[in-house]
């Protein structure tokens, strides 16, 4: 291993996308961690979580799109979810943030988009929630939307997305399998120098330890040194920030959503939320000056879900001393939601005619099949 570090991909290869997008880590037979996945391998593999997408790509220059997270399927706003919000780096802009840090909670679906339809997002979650039957009185709503800049793919100044754009990615929200990739809010984002994306990934703890699932789903568009399952492949490709490869691309930003059924309230998902951040760091990022990095964690556990007509909140919360596990299984999700983001993206051409690779498919065989990468790399180290 001390070699292998020395060593640098002989890059020439013509970049193979003979697989179709969606493919995660696991469909090349590697995976990160040792705790087990959920069915789907998804944050939707937390009861009541949903998902949906709108994908907007228009003619050469449009490359966005909306995500929509919904906590449950009931009335939202009325049976609040316990949640918190850790920033990494706030070079962004998450709207409701101070709020959701103020009471503990969230009160609407969560919505990714791009830095300048933050206002649009809003404006369709007060439409939502005051649609919602039971909410004919509400004169307040705390939408919570998050963003990062794919700009470098998408004519962000063109300000395409809609409010009914964002209404739809909210109904046509599902469970089960999530797309991955270029897909959502991650159409035009770009991660490490290469095609970023959405990307979701899930851990469920055992039964001696509660048994309760963590599920994760983020918005790769950020820089530093690529590394996938401790093998530096952005050193290895001459390929990060600050590189002459990618020297544009050292700043950016990465929203990543983490939902839990365990009973905890604000406080231990701020804990929860601060583990997410060392996912983001085992994948390489830098959380560098220019990057909006920001953690949303929420509990779908019924027991605490906030019904405000009722004069007292008694939740039920796990012992500090259980929360190692959950610790656990945030860090290994992250991880892995943010490579799936990679690994399910394909080879864009965006504004301005730039064009963005995925990360090269032969690269990730390599390392998923364990083979002795000493063949395909070349000592440039004396």
């Amino acid at each position: 291993m001390k070699n292998f570090y020395k060593l640098v991909l002989a890059f020439s290869m013509v970049i193979s996308v003979s697989l179709s997008a969606q493919n995660t880590l696991r469909d090349y037979g590697a995976g990160i961690g040792v705790m087990k996945t959920g069915e789907y391998n998804s944050i939707t593999d937390v009861p009541g979580v949903k998902v949906g997408h709108v994908t907007i790509i228009e003619g050469e220059s449009i490359r966005t799109g909306v995500t929509a997270i919904i906590p449950h399927e009931g009335n939202i706003f009325r049976n609040k979810v316990p949640a918190a919000i850790f920033v990494g780096n706030g070079f962004g802009k998450l709207a409701g943030s101070t709020q959701v840090k103020e009471l503990g909670n969230i009160e609407t679906p969560v919505i990714l988009t791009n830095t300048m339809s933050v206002a649009p997002a809003l404006d369709a979650l007060i439409t939502y929630t005051l649609s919602q039957p039971g909410n004919e009185n509400i004169a307040s709503v705390n939408g919570v939307v998050g963003e990062t800049n794919d700009g470098g793919l998408n004519d962000i100044r063109a300000r395409v997305i809609r409010p009914s754009h964002v209404l739809e990615a909210i109904s046509s929200a599902g469970s089960g399998r999530v797309e991955q990739g270029a897909v959502g809010a991650g159409t035009g984002t770009i991660c490490f120098g290469f095609k970023g994306g959405i990307g979701t990934s899930s851990r469920v703890l055992p039964k001696s330890l509660g048994g309760y699932t963590v599920g994760v789903i983020v918005q790769t568009n950020y820089g530093g040194v690529l590394e996938i399952a401790g093998v530096p492949v952005g050193k290895l490709l001459k390929n990060y920030s600050y590189s002459k490869n990618i020297m544009q691309d050292a700043d950016g930003s990465c929203m990543i959503v983490v939902a839990t059924d365990a009973p905890v309230t604000s406080r231990n998902l701020e804990r929860i939320a601060k583990r997410a951040f060392m996912g983001l760091a085992k994948s390489g990022g830098i959380a560098s000056n220019g990057s909006g990095d920001y953690i949303i964690a929420f509990s779908v556990a019924k027991e605490n879900l906030i019904d405000e007509s009722k004069p007292y909140y008694n939740p039920v919360e796990l012992h500090n001393d259980s929360m190692s596990p959950l610790f656990m299984a945030t860090i290994e999700a992250v991880e892995e939601a943010l490579i799936n983001s990679l690994t399910a993206a394909v080879t864009m051409t965006g504004y301005k005619g730039r064009k963005v690779e995925r990360l090269p498919e032969e690269v990730i065989k390599r390392i998923s099949s364990g083979m002795d990468l000493r063949n395909h790399f070349v000592d440039i180290i004396p």
